[in-house]
């Protein structure tokens, strides 16, 4: 049996194993930490902050379990002492865990927008003990051959692997749908295992009887390994050639909400749009993750299983390491070639929230998804952390805040500083903590080199590269400058119709014009192109009776508003415009002129009646001339009248010489009036002879009376 001075032992040569391994809590969650985001999801490297990502190497080493507890502080002071008063948690299901990660040379290159690759090399190791029963730890200070003592085991299981990988990562963004954001990513990795140890039991007790001092064991036991342990309990053949070679891979998705993904699209001069793939663009981001996928084949490996079914001295086991000693006292039920390795198959869930700036909050779950006392199987340990994060291009300051399995709190530290990273998710607990139950460490040397920021010191919208006025907002039409305004107008020249000359913005730019240079402004002039007075809008009136000329019916006319502009010289209602008598009042009827009435007409035959001829010709006699003077001045009253001037002549004579009479008679009446003015379309003659007297022809005054001329009005 062994002290817990020889258990501090073990675990530190267990420990030498995993010096290079890798769990790089708090920079996994760093959205700079380039090809590493590999780990955890490989999505990560799809739309990365950086351009392209160099490790040179780094390593990250995790010691946990729920048996014992220490204090850092107390260990760096007297490392034996420490762990001897150190106190336990014995339970029938204790665990101990030792993980490895070293990261070789490896580079990410962002290919595109949309495109990154990357090429990894890593050298990992694992050991765990599972379901272990603590009171036995509790007796490996060494028992007293005179005390009886019983352990009941159940089922516990225990294995050690080390292997390396190369492989590739290709990861594209699956949607933008600017708000939106998915992207995946796949890892295939070519897996050379170095070393590979397990043991599973069954149903496994040990009791000792003091008296005969005789142990008595029971169950079965499996034990595989890529070669046979060496001598002094070393792990010897173990690294030698046989262990096996397989695939692996892992799978990842991320999902980010970008509710302000307009702050982070940029403006080429010429109007093109450029994303700043420098910067965070989300608010929250969602990511899961499978890993290890696959296992590793020993092709040359021995698997025993041994019936522990057995009553024998326990001065057998003296000296005996654990192989030998199988092998020496207990028998052989069932051999074959080792099993295959199963790798650490784990889920990985992630939620980062942008709460400010560059401050963040992380989530984080790891979750194994390979059984605890599975044959040959290996499992991480399961934790949950909650992470603040500070982080900037080249410094970034992070606190984790863990659960692991086993119910075990753990907090941390870590810090990237341009291409040194390092850190621990449990240096703090474990400074500050009496009973720390696990420690990790994990450092690094890497050459980033970053996106550039777009920057927009004016915030016009337009990256400075290619604002022609970087310290000036400008529109990108004019190339991120502000456009000019050479009159000072305040209507910019793009605007202006009139870029060197002062005017209002309602006339683009142009001063007013007063095109009829009446004083009167074109757009307070509702006649522009006429001059006229301000008192109407710069419309004329022309004939100066208070009426505008485009009202007004008779602009060159002075007249009255009743009549639109226009006089009634006769005053019977009838404007002059419309008046055909303008100077003799009429009526509507006979559109202004006077209307002949019955006297008016009976004057015009009493005067007509003695108009007096040549006998027997139709010249006007001298002394008619007066009455005909008199007919003129009744035509003359009523201008719009029309009327016919008949011929008659007594029945002396033949037909036919007083019908020819009487026509030349009425003529010649007419063409006296048309030559003093009378219009000609006004007068018609007509004769008709000695056909209509007014008196007997059969006495001379009868006579007398037929031969006459007469004026009747045409109705």
């Amino acid at each position: 049996m062994i002290s817990k001075n020889t258990f501090l032992s073990l675990v530190l040569l267990l420990f030498t194993y995993v010096l290079s391994a890798q769990s790089y809590v708090g920079f996994l969650e760093d959205n700079y930490n380039g090809v590493h985001g590999i780990i955890s999801n490989p999505a990560n490297i799809a739309d990365s902050n950086l351009k392209m990502d160099v490790n040179i190497f780094g390593f990250s080493a995790l010691y946990a379990n729920d048996y014992i507890g220490f204090n850092l502080g107390d260990a760096f002071g007297n490392a034996s002492e420490a762990f001897d008063n150190a106190e336990t948690f014995p339970t029938n299901n204790n665990f101990l865990a030792f993980n490895v990660d070293v990261m070789g040379p490896s580079v990410m290159l962002s290919m595109s927008k949309k495109h990154s690759l990357a090429i990894f090399t890593r050298g990992r190791g694992i050991f765990s003990v599972n379901d272990i029963n603590g009171n036995l730890l509790e007796k490996e200070g060494g028992y007293d051959e005179g005390e009886d003592f019983s352990l009941v085991e159940d089922d516990m299981s225990s294995s050690f692997s080390a292997w390396g990988e190369i492989g590739a990562t290709y990861a594209r963004v699956l949607l933008d749908d600017k708000e939106h954001f998915l992207k995946g990513g796949v890892s295939v990795k070519y897996i050379q295992g170095l070393a590979n140890a397990y043991i599973n039991g069954t149903d496994i007790s040990v009791d000792y009887n003091s008296s005969n001092e005789e142990v008595t064991t029971t169950g079965e036991l499996r034990y595989g390994s890529t070669g046979e342990v060496g001598e002094e309990g070393n792990l010897g053949n173990v690294f030698e050639s046989g262990a096996g070679n397989g695939l692996g891979a892992d799978l990842g998705f991320v999902y980010e909400w970008r509710p302000n993904h307009a702050e982070f699209t940029k403006l080429k001069s010429d109007g093109t749009t450029v994303v700043n793939r420098g910067v965070n663009k989300y608010k929250v981001k969602l990511g899961i993750s499978v890993t290890d996928i696959g296992t590793i084949g020993n092709v040359d490996g021995i698997d025993r299983i041994y019936n522990l079914n057995k009553t024998q001295d326990a001065n057998n086991f003296d000296g005996d390491v654990l192989e030998e000693a199988l092998i020496d006292n207990f028998e052989i039920i069932g051999e074959r070639t080792s099993v295959s390795y199963t790798l650490p198959t784990a889920l990985h869930t992630n939620v980062d929230w942008n709460v400010a700036s560059k401050l963040y909050m992380n989530f984080n779950g790891d979750m194994s998804l390979t059984p605890k006392n599975g044959v040959n199987i290996g499992r991480i340990i399961n934790q949950y952390r909650l992470t603040p994060r500070f982080e900037t291009t080249w410094l970034a300051v992070y606190s984790p805040l863990s659960i692991i399995e086993g119910g075990t709190f753990q907090w941390g530290a870590g810090l990237r500083l341009g291409p040194i990273y390092l850190g621990s998710g449990s240096i703090l607990s474990s400074l500050v903590g009496e009973n720390t139950k696990a420690l990790d460490l994990y450092a690094g040397l890497k050459v980033p080199l970053y996106h550039n920021k777009l920057k927009d010191k004016d915030n016009d919208g337009i990256i400075n590269q290619e604002d022609r006025c970087p310290e000036i907002a400008g529109p990108v039409e004019n190339q991120g400058c502000p456009w000019e305004d050479t009159d000072e107008d305040g209507v910019l020249d793009k605007d202006d119709d009139c870029p060197e000359v002062a005017g209002p913005e309602e006339n683009n730019g142009c001063p007013w014009k007063d095109t009829d240079e009446d004083g009167i402004l074109d757009k307070d002039d509702e006649c522009p192109e006429v001059a006229g007075q301000k008192e109407f809008n710069g419309c004329p009136d022309t004939d100066s009776d208070r009426i505008e000329d485009r009202n007004d019916r008779c602009p060159q006319t002075p007249g009255t508003i009743e009549y639109n502009g226009c006089p009634d010289t006769d005053g019977d209602t009838i404007p002059d415009v419309d008046d055909l008598c303008p100077k003799v009042a009429g009526t509507v009827a006979n559109n202004g002129c006077p209307e002949v009435t019955a006297e008016v007409q009976k004057q015009l035959n009493d005067y007509a009646r003695t108009i007096l001829f040549d006998t027997g010709k139709a010249t006007i006699k001298p002394e008619s001339v007066s009455v005909m003077v008199d007919i003129l001045q009744i035509l003359n009253e009523y201008p719009n009248a029309k009327f016919t001037v008949e011929g008659h002549t007594d029945s002396v004579g033949s037909n036919t010489t007083n019908q020819n009479l009487s026509e030349a008679r009425a003529n010649s009446v007419r063409d006296f009036l048309i030559n003093e003015g009378i219009s000609g379309s006004r007068l018609s003659a007509i004769g008709y002879g000695e056909d209509k007297p007014i008196a007997s022809n059969s006495t001379k005054l009868g006579r007398q009376q037929n031969r006459r001329v007469e004026i009747n009005l045409i109705k």
